[in-house]
């Protein structure tokens, strides 16, 4: 398995400082990239959308299910290309949120938790419809579960799988993500 972080900046290839050997890789060279990875046995990916530009970055997260945004046309494209290859998507908000944090906040800053599951499940749905096989969301808000189940079930999918977030925070991917998704939280 493979941690790809996809960008919105279509060309891009950056290195990842904290991350030796792994880079950001642009929408339009991901295939470049994946194919001979997938020719020498890769199996499945894990894709974490990068957005390059603060100016993208908003207070919902409405770049996160955007279907011209990094991990929606980086799912269609993979499966067009590799059927089977077993993709996953990570859910969360912070990477497309200008305050960085996982959720919809109130006017005080703490966690608006419905307002945050509501846009969480729009956004794990967006990636289903798009192809994603696994949904992994890592943003520990409180009955996130169930809300991406009920969205899923109300656009009749039986099939996406969630993975757990202990099985993405026990991987080597957790400690630099938010270097590598540019996702650092501005406060709190």
């Amino acid at each position: 398995s493979s941690g790809i972080n996809a960008e919105y900046g279509a060309d891009a290839h950056e290195p990842i400082s904290s991350m030796p050997a792994v880079s950001r890789i642009g929408v339009n060279r991901l295939i470049e990239f994946i194919d001979p990875l997938c020719q020498i046995g890769l199996k499945s990916v894990l894709l974490f959308g990068v957005l390059n530009s603060a100016d993208s970055k908003d207070d919902t997260g409405s770049s996160a299910d955007d279907v011209q945004g990094p991990v929606v046309r980086a799912t269609v494209m993979l499966r067009e290309k590799f059927p089977n290859l077993l993709i996953c998507c990570d859910v969360c908000l912070c990477e497309y949120t200008s305050h960085g944090h996982c959720g919809i906040l109130n006017s005080d800053g703490s966690i608006n938790n419905a307002a945050s599951i509501k846009r969480i499940s729009e956004v794990a749905c967006a990636y289903a419809r798009a192809g994603a096989h696994v949904l992994a969301p890592s943003d520990m808000m409180d009955n996130r579960i169930e809300a991406i189940k009920a969205g899923l079930k109300s656009m009749g999918d039986n099939k996406t799988c969630i993975m757990s977030y202990s099985s993405k925070f026990s991987s080597s991917m957790y400690g630099p993500f938010r270097d590598a998704c540019k996702s650092g939280p501005q406060f709190g």
